[in-house]
């Protein structure tokens, strides 16, 4: 539940931050006409993430057993690609993000409605479908469909709530250090991702070989004792994996997260992003 509460969380918060850049500039700007075609855009951009993930359970369903391995595999590879590329992209463009938006806005809003809504739309909509594939495999990887759910719900609510505080100037964010740390444990929580759907592939017989179990703890942690379930929860943790399952989650672990936490702490680490300034604030 941890780990989705984070994923929520995390995902959230970048398109809260986007939201609160569009709408402080126009209100700063005096453009509050201009309020509605951003709303739209952003609109547009949940129902379409909404619907992604209702297309992912809803399709799944639908397919014999072989089929719905071979699909939960593929889609955990691919969410954990995007998740990796996402950590390390915020992390290295976070200082530039307000400074990117004002200048797409601007030019959007040269260009008239339909280039805002678009520009809104495109700018949400890309949080919100990493959101919903990296949610949806996450669940895919537990028994318990509804804590999963409950953690990711919570998660956006936060970041709906942290969005609104930061926007009106009542909350100020290192946006450097919680993207640093919360994309170190994004790393993890990828790793037993990508190693669970490692195993769905194997299910799926698309991967031969190395499927045998490489050790078998469950009698010192049953997965349903309360310990199992948090580590299943926030790490993915099997306490019998195959033996391609381990070399997968060390192989992607060790180096990502070592290239992570190099370049956060050395010289090129990006400074915090300039706060948003509250609705009404003069721009410097």
């Amino acid at each position: 539940m941890f780990g989705n509460y984070l994923i929520g969380l995390r995902e959230g918060l970048e398109a809260s931050l986007v939201v609160c850049i569009l709408i402080a500039y126009l209100v700063k700007t005096g453009r509050r006409d201009r309020l509605a075609p951003v709303w739209g855009g952003i609109a547009a951009a949940v129902v379409l993430s909404m619907a992604f993930g209702a297309v992912l359970q809803y399709g799944s369903t639908q397919m014999d057993f072989e089929s719905q391995e071979a699909l939960g595999g593929s889609l955990s590879v691919i969410a954990v690609g995007l998740v990796t590329w996402m950590v390390f992209w915020m992390r290295r463009t976070a200082r530039h993000l307000k400074t990117e938006l004002h200048g797409k806005l601007d030019a959007a809003l040269a260009m008239g409605t339909f280039a805002l809504v678009l520009t809104a739309f495109l700018a949400v909509g890309r949080e919100g479908l990493e959101t919903a594939l990296f949610i949806w495999t996450a669940v895919q990887a537990t028994s318990d469909g509804v804590r999963p759910l409950v953690g990711a719900v919570l998660g956006l609510l936060t970041s709906v709530v942290l969005g609104w505080l930061f926007y009106r100037g009542a909350l100020k964010i290192n946006l450097a250090k919680f993207f640093t740390w919360t994309g170190a444990m994004l790393v993890v929580v990828a790793a037993g991702v990508l190693a669970y759907g490692v195993h769905d592939l194997q299910e799926a017989g698309w991967i031969p070989g190395l499927h045998d179990v490489l050790f078998d703890i469950s009698s010192t942690i049953p997965k349903d004792s309360w310990y199992g379930t948090l580590l299943k929860g926030v790490f993915n943790f099997q306490p019998d994996p195959t033996a391609l399952q381990v070399i997968v989650w060390v192989l992607y672990l060790a180096p990502t997260l070592a290239l992570f936490l190099r370049r956060s702490g050395g010289s090129t680490a990006p400074k915090p992003a300039a706060p948003v300034q509250p609705a009404g604030t003069p721009s410097a």
